[in-house]
């Protein structure tokens, strides 16, 4: 009888000592997981795409306006052949042809219009819009734009473009390589009591040529991190139970297995977050460089 309840005595406390012993290593390794994905969000968290946007920036290059007093002339000039002409430039140093976007025909046709309405010939309006504002105000997103600016009398396209591309300011507006899309407006107008035309190329890049980030997996990056926050509070609240909890009581073990149950829950959604964003985080590298023309 006696050694019944040695053998007994002896299984309790080696029963008790395993118990104590595998709570206490459940709750280490969920202090460790719970250090390595805060980092993880932290990063995620400096990586977010509005910032990148900002720190990348918007370039535009708008060289200053050029004053061409020729002779008058009754040609009529059109929009269509100024792009010609500009691509024939471009095709010449060796680079491809601008394509024509609907918007930036828009916005320079404004620009046009506004310089006579106004009375002024600066890249920025009385108002305060500038290019960018301007391509940006006809739905067009950039990451590279430009613009350049031509007023006088001409005997044809090809004079408006030859005389942009003897100077160097527009030259280079007009044989940038990033640019893949270009407006034209020429229009005749009254200017300063003279009768002149007003030349304007818009130049851009968009925002589209770069891949987009895929809006689907940040959302659900940030479900994961809130699921994953009240994952904190009820292994938190769990482990409080426990710690206040008699290790003999009949209710322990229960306890032990929830608590097991949720860290198990934890670890497996951490580990599919921190795949995320490490793929979200390489959309955002590729994004970048995009943006600075690497």
């Amino acid at each position: 009888m006696r050694k019944n309840k040695i053998i007994i005595f002896i299984l309790a406390v080696i029963f008790f000592a395993a118990g104590v012993y595998f709570r206490n290593d459940v709750v280490n390794f969920y202090n460790f997981t719970k250090q390595q994905i805060n980092k993880t969000v932290n990063d995620f968290q400096k990586t977010d795409i509005g910032a990148l946007v900002l720190e990348a920036g918007k370039e535009v290059f708008a060289p200053p306006p050029l004053e061409i007093r020729g002779d008058k002339s009754d040609v009529v000039l059109s929009k269509s052949k100024v792009i010609s002409e500009t691509n024939f430039q471009r095709q010449q140093n060796g680079m491809s042809a601008l394509i024509e976007n609907e918007k930036l025909d828009k916005a320079a046709l404004a620009k046009a219009n506004d310089m006579f309405n106004n009375q002024y010939f600066e890249h920025v309006s009385p108002s305060g819009v500038g290019p960018g504002k301007l391509a940006q105000s006809y739905g067009y997103d950039y990451i590279v734009a430009g613009e350049n600016l031509i007023l006088g009398n001409f005997s044809g396209e090809k004079e408006v473009v030859d005389g942009w591309m003897a100077s160097p300011g527009h030259r280079a507006n007009i044989l940038n390589e990033r640019y893949t899309e270009i407006g034209v407006a020429m229009i005749k107008g009254t200017y300063k009591g003279e009768i002149v035309w007003i030349g304007v190329q818009e130049f851009g890049l968009p925002l589209s040529a770069c891949s987009p980030l895929d809006a689907n997996l940040k959302n659900q990056i940030n479900s994961d991190k809130v699921e994953l926050e009240s994952l904190v509070l009820q292994i938190d609240q769990k482990r409080s139970e426990i710690n206040n909890t008699n290790s003999r009581s009949a209710s322990y073990n229960k306890m032990i297995d929830s608590y097991n149950q949720l860290v198990a829950q934890y670890n497996s959604l951490a580990e599919e977050l921190k795949g995320f964003i490490a793929t979200y985080n390489n959309q955002v590298n590729i994004f970048n460089n995009c943006v600075a023309g690497k």
